[in-house]
């Protein structure tokens, strides 16, 4: 028997319209904060449309983690799964309609939706090998290496996120990113 390699995003939307009665649909503004850090994360959300991104604070300064866009789910997924404080925010880049799922309707959804179960392991995978590839990328590349990395592999960043947010997440200043952007356009 041949095992079903599940597209994620479209997978997920099928769920999501399959099992709506667990979602809240909402709809934020840029700059809303869902989850601080400290805070136990007691909720999924589910990106219609609209940018989110998952952010640490170290010694005062924001370290971007990820960015997640439409049919993407997050969560401080250890937060979530422990009821821990998360060390994470998240927070809305754009405005966004999202459709936020509770824990315990994510606990009950499981039970009543099994192929869920596979469909968030591929997504889980996804996100374990980007931050494989992401981690990796800070070991053997030079910050000129990550942001080429970043326009040929995550073009959407580039077009939609602000320039402050796409250093930071490559783990440089504004500065050099200007500095590199105007290199690699000569």
């Amino acid at each position: 028997m041949e095992k079903v390699i599940y597209e994620p995003a479209q997978n997920l939307m099928e769920c999501i319209r399959k099992y709506s009665k667990y979602l809240t649909e909402t709809k934020v503004k840029a700059k809303t904060v869902l989850l601080r850090e400290g805070e136990t994360a007691k909720k999924i959300f589910l990106v219609k449309e609209g940018c989110l991104r998952q952010w640490l604070n170290h010694e005062g300064r924001e370290i971007t983690f990820q960015f997640f866009f439409e049919n993407e789910m997050v969560a401080s997924i250890e937060s979530f799964r422990s009821n821990k404080p998360s060390a994470l925010n998240i927070e809305a880049l754009e405005p966004s309609i999202l459709f936020i799922l509770s824990k315990k309707d994510f606990e009950s959804l499981l039970i009543e939706a099994p192929e869920l179960k596979d469909i968030m392991m591929e997504m889980a995978f996804r996100r374990f090998a980007h931050y494989s590839r992401l981690y990796l990328s800070f070991l053997k590349n030079n910050p000129v290496e990550r942001y080429k990395e970043l326009l040929r592999n995550e073009s959407r960043i580039i077009q939609r996120i602000p320039q402050h947010y796409i250093a930071s997440y490559l783990g440089i200043t504004p500065v050099s990113l200007s500095r590199i952007r105007n290199k690699i356009s000569k």
